[in-house]
């Protein structure tokens, strides 16, 4: 069987690993310490710093300016003091200011402070440098939180924690209450963590200072922290916790949406309880389950123009649930991807940390089961009602200082058809700015044996299997490698990937497959001391591309430019020198573009943001042709007052024959987003937009109140008009209404 050779194989892949890697936890004495100083009581957080027991902690200051200066003097002044308590970590900021009217700092939802003045604190609480976690938090108290793994960061991270700031006369002060209910650490009495601080100050250029000065030719950020000692005894055993929820709506539609005169018709109210629960017996282990999950979006995906492309589309991952805990089941050649369980009746999983070793397992069953079916020119995406349940299993074993090695098991199963996906990664870092690391994956797939699911009769390559729900099983490889430097000045980094034509990986995203690639990229920084430009740089990509019966389907020379100016101006250009593609056997020569990128943040007040692609494209549907035209997206965030904030954008694609001049198409899609922020606690949101291309006009407003990200109340609605044109105009397509009520009980 497939599973117990790749669990085999996975033990002894790290058992064989090379042991001169450097052992995780490994803490350098020569780093700078803090002691965190122990109260008897909780701190009830003003902003101010005014509780006495601030001034029992020993401030530390922000000293080195590393953006963008070079370990520079810190153009403002900042101290930090740590205390905890038995259930809770404390910081606080004392941001000094003498250029005060220019602050930047808005009242807005929860991570949507990036652009503000705002304070940051990074903890690895294992000392693995392998994950840190973010807690950042703006002049007004406004919190964002998220996950660091090696150079990522995962916005979608949400933690339950307590925050709140003051402004005064000379600056402003920030006090941070983080739960160890929150976080994950080791079970041990005496904790030593990584720390390190950052103040964002937005003014003529993005400058950040540091803590610890910040060496630019090393590129493990999470390294280079201090040491946060002297927390102990403050075991989380029986963290307990209950989300209940409730949710009513009632929809309507009509029954034909192409037809303008078709009725429409409203559906009746319906209602929807279910919750979860998350135990925690230590603070390096959970079990969490939910019963009849609330999977529905208040977030509305952003519409993706995708009338020129053969491929399914990514959007993220928006689900409390699966949110949870998702960095440890990332990888790159995305074998789990968590919307693809669409409908479950319920879904368990843990997660935990023995010593060096990560693993998290998920089970979730599925009612209705979606499908993206790769292939090597496009793919498929397949709505069903099929039930299906899905196991996910993951472990990783962590060497320090950004080495470990991982083994990854999916299994999907659908009556008597199944998707088995497992294998390997790692990371291996050497000579203190080089990684060699990679990806194998091995996937058996036995199909659905029903036609009327799915009858496309696209071909594997030359496998002699076929796109078919016929009950065909087969098997599949995918390998990712690549070898990187990362410095100061001077990078690259040459990759291979590769995925067979029947490989597939049904609890994951991979919409292509029959391909292989050899991927070079160069680039070279400069950071130049003057009045204009803060850094440059100036790139190479270079890529093959052939399929498994050896033919050649690309090849590209990709040079580039980017700069950093003053104003928080930055600017990325781009040109295929060299772009050549074989496609549905037609070979396309000289596909020459350019691309040009803006962003601009010259004020507090508006924040602009340009993409623009201009040259020539393939046109991908029908009969393939050259085609010349453009692609592009243009972006205002308009905020003239602190509460208030509007998003203008613009996206549209044009592309007409180069050898005839008849149009193929020319559409755009404009949205429109209000927000007004009543409080830190509840906003009122309103977005509006059109699409040309379907001739539909969504209108979504939405009153939130969220207490924590899992403290909710949301109220709102979507309505979906479509343009019919003479005689029939602007007629009702859809309409949806919800009240939805989530609690999180703490125990």
């Amino acid at each position: 069987m497939l599973f117990p050779r790749l669990i085999t194989l996975f033990f002894l892949a790290i058992s064989l690993f090379p042991r001169i890697v450097v052992a995780s936890g490994r803490v350098d004495s020569l780093r700078p310490k803090i002691e965190a100083l122990k109260i008897d009581r909780d701190i009830e957080l003003s902003g101010k710093l005014d509780d006495p027991n601030w001034k029992l902690a020993q401030p530390i200051e922000i000293n080195y300016e590393v953006t963008p200066g070079d370990n520079t003097p810190a153009p403002q002044r900042t101290t930090v003091r740590t205390v905890y308590n038995s259930r809770f970590i404390y910081f606080g900021f004392d941001c000094r200011d003498t250029r005060l009217s220019e602050l930047r700092a808005h009242l807005t939802d929860r991570d949507k402070l990036w652009d503000d003045d705002w304070a940051l604190v990074i903890l690895d609480t294992y000392g693995d440098y392998q994950r840190s976690y973010e807690f950042v938090v703006n002049a007004y108290g406004i919190q964002a939180d998220l996950l660091r793994t090696g150079s990522n960061e995962d916005a979608s991270f949400d933690a339950v924690w307590q925050s709140a700031a003051a402004i005064d006369s000379s600056g402003w002060t920030a006090e941070m209450a983080i739960p160890f209910k929150s976080i994950r650490f080791p079970s041990k009495p005496d904790q030593h963590w990584v720390v390190e601080f950052i103040r964002n100050y937005p003014r003529a250029s993005r400058v950040q200072t540091s803590w610890v000065p910040l060496d630019r030719d090393n590129p493990c950020f999470q390294c280079q922290g201090g040491i946060i000692e002297g927390i102990s005894d403050v075991q989380t055993a029986g963290a307990l916790d209950l989300l209940p929820y409730v949710v009513g709506q009632e929809k309507g539609s009509v029954g034909d949406n192409t037809n303008p005169t078709s009725t429409f018709s409203s559906g009746r109210v319906t209602g929807r309880v279910g919750g979860a629960v998350r135990y925690a017996p230590a603070p390096d282990f959970a079990v969490e389950a939910t019963i009849n999950p609330d999977f529905s979006q208040v977030e509305s995906d952003a519409t993706q123009i995708s009338v020129n492309s053969n491929f399914a589309l990514f959007y993220s991952e928006k689900r409390p649930f699966f949110l949870l805990g998702a960095d440890i089941f990332d990888n790159r050649t995305q074998t789990y991807y968590s919307r693809t369980i669409n409908n479950p009746i319920g879904a368990a999983r843990v997660i935990g940390k023995a010593g060096s070793l990560s693993y998290a397992y998920l089970a979730a069953s599925d009612r209705n089961t979606p499908y993206i079916i790769p292939g090597e020119e496009t793919s498929d995406y397949i709505a069903t009602d099929l039930e299906s349940f899905s196991n996910v299993a993951r472990a990783r074993y962590d060497f320090g200082k950004e080495t470990f090695l991982g083994g990854m098991l999916t299994a999907r199963t659908t009556g008597s058809a199944h998707n088995f996906v497992g294998g390997l990664d790692w990371n291996y870092k050497f000579l203190e700015n080089y990684y060699f690391a990679g990806e194998l994956f091995l996937s058996d797939t036995k199909e659905v044996n029903d036609t009327t699911v799915f009858s496309g009769a696209r071909s594997f390559g030359s496998t002699g299997y076929d796109a078919k729900f016929n009950g065909e099983q087969y098997t599949g490889t995918a390998a990712r490698v690549n070898v990187q430097r990362s410095g100061r000045n001077y990078s690259i980094n040459a990759q291979y990937f590769d995925r067979s034509p029947t490989f597939q990986a049904q609890d994951g995203f991979v919409p292509g497959n029959n391909t292989r690639m050899a991927i070079l990229d160069q680039q070279y920084t400069f950071y130049p001391t003057g009045d204009v430009v803060d850094q440059w740089t100036i790139q190479l990509n270079n890529g093959l591309h052939y399929n498994y019966d050896g033919i050649r389907k690309e090849k590209w020379a990709l040079p580039s430019l980017f700069a950093q100016l003053k104003g928080q101006t930055y600017i990325t250009i781009l040109y295929f020198l060299v772009n050549d593609e074989l496609y549905k056997g037609v070979q396309f020569d000289n596909i020459n573009r350019g691309e040009i990128s803006i962003s601009a943040r010259p004020s507090t007040y508006i924040t602009l943001f340009f993409n623009g692609t201009f040259g020539r494209f393939i046109k991908r549907s029908g009969s393939p042709e050259m085609g010349s035209g453009h692609s592009m997206n243009v972006t205002a965030q308009v905020r003239p007052l602190a509460r208030l904030e509007v998003d203008l954008s613009y996206s549209r694609a044009n592309l007409s024959s180069v050898a005839t001049g008849d149009l193929f198409y020319d559409g755009y899609i404009a949205r429109t987003t209000g927000i007004y922020q009543f409080s830190r606690e509840l906003f009122l949101r309103v977005i509006g937009q059109y699409d040309e291309f379907s001739r539909d006009i969504n209108l979504y407003p939405l009153l939130s109140y969220k207490l924590s990200p899992y403290t909710i109340f949301y109220a709102g609605s979507t309505y979906t008009l479509s343009d019919f044109g003479e005689p029939f105009g602007i007629q009702k397509a859809a309409t949806q209404y919800f009240v939805k009520f989530q609690y999180l009980i703490r125990g």
